[in-house]
């Protein structure tokens, strides 16, 4: 069995998609579009370099010789890491574009629009969860919980599932409160106005 192996690879998925997880946070906290478009720009390359690692484990694997616990670590993380590449990264993308738009004045204050989009819980949720489950990772890649002990097991993706409530629920209310500032109050006309002639 190839733990040193297992380890560093399980190691690198929960460094790479824990930091996405961390610095997804600072997204609408940033005080201007260059800063925020630089943050999508790192979080997209987090991003890609998860999917690179997710690619790596089976590949790696498959050329050394012995049994390996990374495939079976990498699964649970893959489920998540797949709504992250499928929904979150295009509202990255888009995240992106519009702060670019913005970031040739350097010092104008980010659009509570943009603010409240990096708010938005398919942004924050899916890397929060994918970085989550790739610590449930680590202790089936060190051959501490083997797959089908479904105790652990149970305990594990009750903890996740615990911890993704609370992340959704978190995500949800903070985008609530920085969507308010986005929508622009309608203007009141008056009667005489709308009266035909």
């Amino acid at each position: 069995m190839n733990t040193a192996t297992d380890l560093i690879l399980a190691g690198a998925l929960t460094g790479v998609w824990l930091t996405a997880g961390l610095l997804v946070e600072t997204l609408p906290t940033a005080r201007t579009a260059r800063e925020l478009r630089r943050r999508t720009g790192l979080l997209s390359m987090l991003v890609g370099a998860g999917a690179a690692v997710f690619v790596a484990v089976p590949v790696i694997t498959g050329l050394l010789p012995g049994a390996s616990a990374a495939p079976a670590a990498a699964l649970l993380p893959a489920v998540p890491a797949m709504i992250v590449l499928t929904v979150t990264r295009r509202r990255l993308t888009q995240i992106r574009h519009g702060a670019g738009a913005f970031a040739t004045a350097p010092l104008a204050p980010l659009p509570p629009g943009l603010r409240a989009a990096a708010a938005h819980p398919l942004i924050a949720v899916p890397l929060q969860v994918t970085g989550l489950a790739t610590l449930v990772a680590l202790p089936i890649a060190a051959g501490v919980v083997t797959v089908p002990d479904w105790d652990m097991a149970g305990i594990a993706i009750s903890l996740v599932g615990v911890a993704v409530v609370a992340a959704t629920v978190r995500a949800g209310v903070r985008h609530s409160r920085l969507s308010v500032p986005a929508v622009v109050p309608r203007a009141r006309v008056p009667r005489e106005l709308t009266r035909v002639v």
